[in-house]
């Protein structure tokens, strides 16, 4: 079974593909034109093993946030068409991340209910070019368009690099884990036998 998802946005704003194959070998091909974002999706890609390929452009002459955002939003769609029905997916993941001194918890949930709790504080405002507070968009944006409940915890950390690093890494470990076969299940993990 090929569990892939594919889907392209074009808006007044942006212009947006995103492919992915929630079984592969960790490869990201394409770019953001967002040099962060971009390391962070690499990131992403490689710890949760899945293959992704993107191409995007945007409004950045006036900054980076309607491409981050909508890139958010076709991820999560492309991971909710991957996931079907979601018969025999694990549903819950969970990982805490180190990254020197920083330490992160990411918790989801592909319950098909989108909520972001976003508990990470005390960023500095940028690293490099990029707004750090739009991390925080791509994870809703992310949450809402594929119908997942996301927890975020900054549990340690002053390092703004090391931190969203480990967001982004535990992000694809709990993600991995979530979407995961069970061994022996067949059924939707819900008493209510749907996932929506």
């Amino acid at each position: 079974m090929k569990r892939t998802g594919a889907i392209e946005r074009k808006t007044g704003e942006t212009d947006i593909k995103v492919r992915i194959s929630l079984d592969g070998q960790g490869l990201l091909t394409g770019a953001t034109g967002v040099g962060f974002l971009d390391h962070m999706l690499e990131l992403f890609v490689k710890h949760s093993n899945c293959n992704m390929e993107i191409s995007a452009s945007g409004d950045l002459h006036v900054d980076a946030h309607h491409l981050t955002e909508d890139i958010g939003i076709c991820i999560g769609k492309a991971i909710k068409e991957a996931l079907g029905d979601k018969k025999g997916i694990k549903r819950y993941g969970a990982s805490y991340v180190p990254m020197d001194e920083a330490l992160v918890r990411v918790v989801v949930d592909f319950s098909g209910r989108s909520y972001l709790a976003y508990r990470v504080c005390e960023l500095n405002e940028r690293v490099g070019d990029f707004d750090t507070e739009l991390v925080e968009e791509f994870l809703r944006a992310l949450s809402v368009y594929g119908g997942i409940t996301i927890h975020v915890d900054k549990l340690a950390g002053h390092n703004t690099h090391h931190v969203i690093e480990g967001v982004f890494k535990a992000l694809a470990r709990s993600m991995s884990a979530a979407w995961s076969m069970g061994a022996g299940q067949t059924s939707v993990l819900s008493t209510k036998g749907v996932l929506e």
